[in-house]
């Protein structure tokens, strides 16, 4: 009887694992409610980080391929990010008789010892440096108008992806360098002068084992980290290495457990990469870029997360397992907006049904048909409530998004609130006034086949 009992006990715990395991898994799906990674709405790549005066700045590469200027995002709690416009660098005003087409990419933000904050762009695959007194700027140029570093300082490799850090000591480094046709990548630092733009000796060629692109220097325990990217960001073979080294400038040797972060196309994580690393208190955090889903190869739409870093004993990283639900740091990051239900006149398919609208998870987005010539979406609160605004995050910021809204008690009889089709609204998100008491919420969009703004990440009414 007590064999009996004990083997009932275990079957029982064997089954209550695998329900929670599989219960962890379903929770960590890609396309499930309140997934909190990615972080950002919208496709951002590259993503350089700030803390000042209590509120994060995160900066990024607006992707398909880059933008005429920079994404930037301000958050107080990690949580909710509204995107903010920088007045520099842009397209224009970062252009050298040797620039090439390259858009605006790949910011490395830092706050200088003197407390400038500096900025470390590519544009035009050449190196240009920005200062600003607050990290919303205003932005200028902080190098006479020239790239710190041009595209034919060596046109063997590519240069891009700057990097700085800064010691303990208050000294700046950078450092920079890919390669042409997805290979053959080099790494290249220097020390800078404290005026940060100008070398302070001879540029090093510091590459480490499979490096192509995408550098990252940081310092643990005493140790220094000189991270990385390798493979091709348009397929799934980009992904994280590291190597280590006695000081800044190194030499740096690949880690034994290196690369640290990769595709795991059983979870729908692909090609993770470009990435920058920080503390909040004691934990330590990768924030990074990987495509978009479903993907589709040879495209660069691109998304932010974020996930914890770990270290062994002997000051190794542990291989890092990518997330969808994301850390606790970026958990519950919806408000609570009011309830309601999702109708929409058209959707491009399944995955990009009116639900996706209302699910609280920015990988998920509704998207109208493109052969509908007059997109809505309908909000239902099920009955008469007092709404104050409505919350939209399109699917670009940076884009002007051409909408009317329109309320009404009753589904039949809709007064007209506010009418933005002429001349579009640009952010995220999009706040909407409302006040006053209804029950549906209609949103019409230009023809999706005109316009990109018939597609929105969420939608919600406060």
């Amino acid at each position: 009887m007590k064999l009996r009992s004990l083997r009932s006990a275990a079957t029982l715990l064997a089954a209550l694992a695998l329900s929670s395991a599989a219960f962890a898994r379903a929770a960590d799906r890609w396309d499930a409610p309140g997934a909190a990674n990615p972080i950002l709405p919208g496709y951002f790549a590259d993503p350089s980080l700030v803390p000042h005066d209590g509120k994060f700045y995160l900066y990024a590469t607006i992707d398909p391929w880059g933008g005429r200027t920079l994404g930037c995002w301000e958050s107080s709690d990690f949580k909710n990010w509204i995107f903010r416009e920088l007045n520099w660098p842009t397209k224009e005003a970062c252009t050298s008789p040797t620039s090439k087409s390259a858009m605006v990419w790949a910011p490395s933000v830092i706050r200088a010892p003197d407390g400038r904050f500096m900025m470390f762009v590519s544009v035009g695959s050449e190196v240009w440096v920005g200062t600003a007194a607050s990290p919303l700027g205003p932005w200028r140029d902080a190098n006479g108008g020239r790239p710190l570093i041009p595209a034919t300082w060596n046109t063997t490799y590519h240069m891009i992806d700057a990097e700085a850090f800064v010691d303990d000591d208050g000294a700046v480094y950078l450092f920079w360098g890919s390669g042409w046709g997805w290979k053959n990548g080099h790494c290249f630092a220097a020390k800078l002068n404290p005026d940060l733009v100008s070398f302070a000796g001879e540029p090093r060629d510091v590459t480490p084992a499979h490096y192509f692109e995408g550098p990252f220097l940081f310092k643990h325990a005493g140790r220094y980290y000189l991270t990385y990217s390798n493979g091709k960001t348009v397929t799934d073979t980009y992904q994280v290495h590291y190597a280590t080294g006695p000081g800044p400038l190194g030499p740096f040797t690949e880690a034994p457990n290196s690369p640290l972060l990769v595709t795991d196309a059983a979870h729908d994580i692909v090609s993770p990469g470009h990435h920058a690393m920080f503390h909040r208190g004691a934990q330590a955090f990768i924030l990074y870029h990987r495509h978009r889903l479903p993907f589709v190869t040879d495209t660069a739409f691109r998304q932010t997360c974020v996930d914890e870093l770990h270290f062994t004993a002997d000051g190794l990283i542990e291989k890092v397992r990518p997330t969808h639900a994301g850390p606790a740091l970026v958990q519950g990051r919806a408000a609570a907006h009011l309830a309601a239900t999702a109708t929409a006149s058209s959707s491009l398919d399944a995955l990009h049904d009116a639900a996706r609208a209302t699910d609280d998870n920015y990988a998920t987005r509704w998207a109208a048909a493109p052969t509908d010539r007059n997109p809505t979406l309908t909000l239902d609160l099920g009955r008469a409530t007092r709404v104050d605004r409505l919350e939209l995050r399109p699917e670009f910021a940076a884009n002007a998004c051409a909408l009317a809204l329109e309320v009404s008690a009753d589904g039949e009889r809709w007064q007209t609130l506010a009418d933005h089709r002429a001349a579009g609204l640009r952010g995220s998100p999009l706040v909407l006034s409302v006040a006053r008491e209804c029950r549906y919420l209609r949103l019409t969009f230009p023809a999706a086949g005109e316009t990109q703004t018939a597609s929105l990440w969420e939608c919600a009414a406060y």
